[in-house]
């Protein structure tokens, strides 16, 4: 528990530390249009070592047949056996700017019964986009990756019934994405805010030499191209999004009730309060001048701490990565943590969000 003590006041310093930092606008920030497509397909892994899918699995018995039935093999479907094919769903990321003839990375699932991949090959299969067109096709040796467990306590095995096929599809079909010629280009914050979005625009303005950024809502800006990048679009994106912004976000507590964990930015404040948690007592009063306790932290304000009744006495304004080391001096556990966090959430008395998870 100490332990976990210790690594939250880390945490703490982390986020107070890096809070301030600019960062890139490509890193905080995307392009309209640059975007993921998701594609899947069903197909059949052959091959297998009697783990395939029993005979109650009629979707990969019928798949079998119909892939059959398509190469001119005609077979009675009461004599197909499939204990070494598996019925598999293939999924797979399209990525922005991919061409046709290129390879992408899919991943395999079975469907059915099956109890292991291992060795198996998936036969060709179209993947789809959700729009119905075939975008790529995905084939090879399926690769279940891991490692098997040696009896060791908490060893991880294997997950049989998932496997990857690196660069195991081929592109068909790409997705047109093109910025020649565009007048526009629209850029989308990862998270919306008005104060980062604001400065996102004064950045922008002040790259260009002139009035080019629209901010239309808190996450969005509208770029106007100006005449000297006509055509060379690409070349303004490559230096706008090497920006240096500094973001900035509301003050947000985030609880994690499983682990014990609270996340914290050095926004997040304290009003007034008075509580009581078991034998622990914690004030936040208006008082400015306190005589500090020897050996107590020069960067917290705190004028009383009694080790035996557990009394903690800070200042109004104080933050709450304040009121967590100084908790934490007193030998409250991540745990109490969390309840004094969301008692003190529900007096009025934090100034900010409270999210648990």
């Amino acid at each position: 528990m100490k332990g976990m003590v210790v690594i939250l006041s880390a945490i703490l310093v982390v986020l107070s530390a890096s809070h301030a930092q600019a960062i890139r606008l490509k890193d905080m920030a995307s392009v309209k249009g640059v975007r993921n497509n998701q594609l899947i397909g069903y197909g059949l892994v052959v091959g297998l070592d009697g783990t395939g899918d029993g005979s109650q699995a009629a979707f990969t018995t019928q798949g079998l047949i119909n892939m059959l039935e398509n190469m001119g093999v005609h077979v009675n479907e009461q004599s197909v056996k499939v204990k070494n094919v598996a019925g598999v769903m293939i999924s797979a990321t399209l990525p922005p700017f991919v061409k046709t003839g290129q390879s992408i990375d899919v991943t395999v699932s079975s469907l059915g019964d099956c109890s292991s991949l291992q060795g198996g090959t998936l036969i060709a299969t179209p993947l789809k986009g959700l729009d119905g067109q075939v975008y790529a096709i995905a084939q090879g040796a399926v690769s279940i990756g891991g490692f098997e467990s040696t009896g060791v306590r908490g060893a991880q095995k294997k997950h049989l019934t998932v496997a990857r096929i690196p660069s195991g599809a081929t592109v068909e079909r790409e997705v047109a994405l093109t910025f020649a010629g565009k007048k526009i280009i629209t850029i989308s914050l990862d998270s919306a805010d008005f104060t980062t979005i604001s400065r996102t625009v004064n950045a922008i303005d002040a790259f260009l030499g002139g009035t080019y950024a629209t901010a239309k809502d808190g996450a969005t800006v509208d770029i106007v191209v100006p005449e000297k990048f006509y055509n060379q679009e690409v070349t303004l994106l490559a230096a706008l999004e090497n920006l240096s912004i500094t973001p900035d976000a509301s003050a947000k507590v985030v609880l994690d009730e499983r682990t014990g964990t609270v996340v914290m930015g050095e926004n997040v404040r304290i009003s007034h309060l008075a509580l009581s948690h078991g034998n622990l007592s914690l004030q936040i009063t208006a008082e400015q001048s306190r005589p500090r306790l020897p050996n107590a932290p020069s960067n917290e304000n705190i004028s009383a701490r009694d080790l035996e009744n557990r009394l903690v006495t800070l200042s109004v304004g104080t933050t709450l990565g304040e009121v967590v080391r100084a908790l934490n001096s007193v030998g409250v556990t991540p745990r109490d943590l969390i309840s004094i966090f969301q008692s003190i959430k529900a007096s009025g008395a934090l100034q900010a969000d409270l999210e648990i998870i």
